[in-house]
């Protein structure tokens, strides 16, 4: 606040000064009106009270002519202030600008971004999030993940299809599972046609209850997710390490706002979604057509 103080009394200050180098009558009247000012505070003191009462009419004529100076000096120069005034601006706004935003160190500390050093630039602008290689096609293809989760060899896992704020989130989810609890997570599927939706429901309740725009799938929102261990996927509940697994990524996802599916009544362990504004009212209109 010191700085932008000093700032702007340097603006000013700067003003006054142009403003009385390009206006000379603006000089005149002031001094006109300083001297008579001054003899006022004079006579006051020497305590002639009557004689203050009437100005001289030299004096009075002389600013009314300083004063008619300024307004004619005005038409004249106008110009001149203009293009002093935009010389004046950018310094002051440059400097300003830098002492509102610009490098700011503690003492015995420099907290500006190192270019030698990208990841800790990256944690100081903002970490995105980059989506991991994709697992090989046939650990998808078993006979032991075709039980559990049947025709997931076709399904969708590009990250880009997905809504971008989701993924940011979800990969968060990833992280912390990894450094926090020791678990690598998969993606089993993110986005989902309105057609692969409406197949997979007619396959039963056992599957899913949600028809073809009626799950978050459709929108990017929704995620399915399990482990990966030892190079195969490991989706079953029966397993205890991913039964546990299932239980802290749960309460990972709620806390970074998602909401999951081991909460439902047909328990879905695997299933994120972000219920984005919006996508419910999409979803009610789809299923009344």
């Amino acid at each position: 606040m010191m700085q932008t103080g000093w700032v702007l009394g340097y603006f000013v200050l700067v003003s006054v000064v142009l403003a009385m180098w390009v206006f000379p009558h603006w000089r005149q009247a002031i001094s006109l009106r300083w001297q008579r000012w001054w003899h006022r505070g004079l006579r006051l003191g020497q305590g002639v009270g009557a004689q203050i009462q009437q100005v001289p009419v030299s004096w009075s004529r002389q600013v009314d002519g300083a004063m008619r100076g300024v307004r004619q000096g005005w038409s004249r120069r106008w110009h001149w202030v203009l293009g002093g005034g935009t010389l004046l601006s950018l310094p002051v706004a440059f400097a300003l600008g830098w002492s509102l935003w610009g490098t700011r160190t503690l003492e015995g500390f420099d907290d500006r971004i190192d270019p030698l050093h990208p990841q800790v630039a990256q944690l100081l602008q903002g970490e995105h999030l980059v989506p991991p290689p994709p697992l090989p096609p046939e650990v998808f293809d078993t006979a032991e993940v075709e039980i559990v989760r049947p025709l997931l060899a076709s399904a969708d896992r590009r990250w880009e299809q997905m809504d971008p704020d989701f993924v940011q989130t979800l990969l968060r989810v990833f992280k912390i599972m990894k450094e926090e609890h020791g678990y690598d997570m998969a993606l089993l599927e993110g986005w989902r046609s309105p057609e692969r939706q409406a197949m997979l429901a007619a396959k039963g309740g056992h599957v899913t209850n949600a028809g073809a725009w009626q799950s978050y799938h459709q929108y990017g929102l929704g995620a399915d997710c399990a482990f990966y261990r030892d190079g195969k996927l490991v989706i079953s509940e029966k397993d205890p390490w991913a039964m546990r697994g299932y239980q802290l990524y749960g309460e990972v996802a709620e806390r970074l706002g998602l909401t999951w599916g081991g909460r439902w009544q047909m328990m879905d362990f695997g299933h994120v979604e972000w219920r984005k504004p919006g996508v419910r009212e999409a979803m009610r209109a789809a299923r009344n057509r």
